[in-house]
Parts: structure tokens; sequence; C-alpha cells
């Protein structure tokens, strides 16, 4: 298993180990907040320390508590509400934080292409020296 793999798949598998003890709860439910936890999960490392995407992120992972704590009180509907508003929350962190980086790099080469206008409109060495003809000798 590769290491990318292996970042989902851990997590996953804590998940739904988590997941089990809860009664009342569907599978279906507890794969949903398993689901959002590796969402939040991936959100973290894509937004890292960036400002962008920040706010989302920190509300992912309300989110995802408030879910754990609804299905540990065995309220499937609050579980699947909170799960959702989870994974969709880290969604919109990673996209926000990649607009950033794009934007950025965008911003970069646009400032690349300016600086090369500029040199190539700048003037060059004067070519005014007369020419020598035949008949100078």
């Amino acid at each position: 298993m590769n290491y990318s793999m292996t970042r989902v798949a851990v997590p996953l598998a804590l998940a739904a180990g988590l997941l089990a003890g809860c009664g009342g709860i569907s599978d279906l439910t507890k794969e949903r907040v398993a689901r959002s936890e590796t969402s939040v999960q991936q959100a973290q490392q894509t937004v890292g320390s960036s400002e962008q995407g920040a706010v989302e992120l920190q509300r992912a992972k309300e989110n995802l508590d408030a879910a754990r704590k609804a299905m540990k009180d065995g309220d499937e509907k609050l579980t699947e509400r909170y799960a959702q508003l989870a994974q969709l929350d880290a969604e919109l962190a990673v996209s926000k934080s990649q607009t950033a980086s794009a934007r950025k790099a965008a911003d970069e080469m646009l400032a690349s292409i300016k600086q090369l206008r500029q040199e190539a409109e700048r003037p060059t060495a004067p070519t005014d020296l007369p020419q020598r003809t035949t008949d100078d000798k």
C-alpha cells in the first residue's frame, strides 16, 4: 500500500472502529461520518497554515465534532446533517485554499510578463554610428 492510500485508509479504519460502538445509527450514516473525518483531515493537509480556507476548515471541524456527539447520542438525523456540513465545509476550505494559490501564481505570472515587456521595450545600444563606405578610405 502506498503512502497516499495509507493516509486515507488508516483514518477510515480508525473511524470505523470508533463508530462500531454507536448503536441505533445506520451503517450508511457511520460511513458518512467516516468520509467526513477523512475530508476534514485532507482539508487540514491542503489548507495547512494558509489563511485562505481556515475559517471554513474550523467550521468543518466543529461540524464533525457535532456529528460525533449526535451519533453518540443516537440522533441519526442530526448526525447525518452535521456530517454532511462537515464534508461540505472541508471541501469549501480546500477550494478556497487552492483558489488563493492559483490567484497568487497568476499574479506572479502577470508580474513576470510585465517585467519582460518592460525589458523588451527598453532601448538598446545606439546604432547611429556613421557607416563607413568604400570612398572613406
